[in-house]
């Protein structure tokens, strides 16, 4: 969930939870009550499984999250390649998610390891995050963060529909304001996370049947 609507309802007392999972574990990976729950967290890993963090870099906490446990799939259908590319040669099946777990077993996910940007002084980027932010800043609906020339761009599809309706939609006013959110977001995140520039995208970004956008399809786009 956004961290700001999180924050907010956890402000205001509103009983909420969040859980983890995938199809490949039947599908739940952690879960909490509303009155347990953690902000910030996932929930706490189910009772019947188990989650590492896996990292290639032990001066890091954050690894990939990988579990086993009576409810995660044997493989996949038919296609022995694909399953022996998800498993460790130990058991664990790979997540591909990032992230980490507390004394309490509660998981904290930071984002995709397929996305993971590594900065020029080796600190990692996890576009997800910058994009939850940008996606809170006005007059933008979508926004997609990728690496040009080791600089950091934002593609954003704004809100249009409400531009209009407000007389904003010109490309002087239009500027104006992506300025502003370029300035407000980089004053909220780290050195090597500030964005160099926001750049407009003229339709919406194109999206999985599970409603994730196709980073794929825009790592190689242009960028003025």
């Amino acid at each position: 969930m956004n961290e700001e609507v999180e924050e907010f309802f956890y402000r205001i007392k509103f009983p909420f939870t969040i859980g983890y999972g995938m199809t490949e574990c039947g599908p739940l990976i952690s879960y909490a009550p509303w009155n347990e729950f953690v902000l910030g967290s996932s929930g706490k890993i189910l009772d019947i499984m188990e989650a590492r963090i896996y990292k290639e870099n032990s001066e890091t906490e954050i690894g990939e999250i990988q579990v086993r446990g009576e409810n995660v799939m044997v493989g996949y259908y038919k296609n022995q390649e694909a399953t022996d590319e998800v498993f460790t040669e130990d058991g664990w099946l790979r997540t591909g998610d990032l992230g980490t777990i507390d004394a309490c077993g509660n998981i904290f996910i930071r984002g995709r390891l397929k996305s993971m940007i590594l900065s020029s002084n080796g600190q990692n980027i996890f576009p997800e995050e910058l994009e939850a932010k940008l996606n809170n800043l006005p007059f933008i609906l979508e926004s997609l963060v990728i690496e040009r020339n080791k600089k950091l761009v934002a593609l954003v599809y704004a809100d249009y529909e409400a531009l209009d309706s407000l007389g904003l939609n010109n490309p002087d006013n239009l500027k104006t304001i992506m300025d502003e959110n370029l300035k407000n977001l980089n004053n909220s995140v780290a050195t090597y996370e500030k964005i160099s520039q926001i750049q407009l995208y003229p339709t919406e970004f194109e999206k999985t049947p599970k409603r994730s956008i196709k980073r794929y399809l825009y790592n190689s786009i242009a960028v003025n």
